[in-house]
């Protein structure tokens, strides 16, 4: 969390964030030290499973009840993980609102730089091209965007683990790659693709891909991150 996001959330009056339609919500967690007793909460109820759900009905519930705050003259904070307009739910809000309310982003710590940190390796370097690639996509746009890049962030993995392991095999580009799940909490785990046994991901874990020829020498961690 940045200090301007702690600034803004220890004086708030009115907080949304995204929650799970079962369990706590992950962002709130996050930052739930510093929410101030008496805090008006609006969670943003986002089912997580496979099947379709009416994202939109969501986001424009979540954007009257945030408008009618602002109407009262009340700020609202709207919480997000990693980077608020990278692959970040507020953007769907903010498509809502930013029309009628004057707003303010606050950038954060993408899961992306948290992830090559926990790795300590590097993303790209010099005139490498760095892709951004969902594990959603189709076996072949996957092999496609793989080969043609110089290093690579594999993000939205969980059950698409086992086609990403197995394109990457096929590319021969396992040694190196990085794999890292739930990365700055005290459940992170980081380390060689090759060492991680399991064949289905957590939502919150990411493959880490650089071409470059430095020499790997990172073993795999369980502890959290300092």
């Amino acid at each position: 969390m940045t200090l301007k996001a702690h600034r803004l959330i220890t004086g708030a009056s009115v907080i949304a964030y995204p929650a799970p339609d079962t369990g706590e919500s992950f962002a709130r967690s996050i930052a739930a030290d510093f929410i101030p007793a008496g805090t008006t909460e609006i969670p943003i109820v986002v089912p997580m499973r496979s099947e379709r759900f009416p994202a939109q009905e969501v986001y424009d519930g979540a954007a009257r009840a945030i408008a009618g705050h602002l109407d009262a003259g009340r700020d609202v904070v709207v919480l997000c993980e990693g980077d608020p307009f990278f692959y970040g739910s507020f953007m769907y809000l903010f498509e809502r609102l930013a029309d009628r309310y004057p707003s303010e982003i606050v950038p954060g710590v993408t899961s992306m730089t948290a992830c090559a940190a926990a790795l300590r390796r590097p993303l790209a370097a010099r005139n490498d091209q760095l892709s951004v690639i969902p594990a959603t996509l189709p076996e072949s746009a996957l092999r496609a965007r793989l080969a043609s890049c110089d290093a690579a962030a594999i993000i939205k993995l969980g059950r698409h683990l086992p086609k990403v392991r197995g394109i990457l095999h096929e590319l021969g580009l396992t040694e190196s790659a990085g794999y890292v799940e739930r990365a700055t909490l005290d459940t992170q785990k980081a380390g060689r693709l090759s060492d991680i046994a399991p064949d289905a991901a957590p939502y919150f874990s990411m493959i880490l891909i650089y071409k470059g020829d430095e020499p790997w020498s990172l073993e795999l961690t369980q502890q959290s991150s300092s």
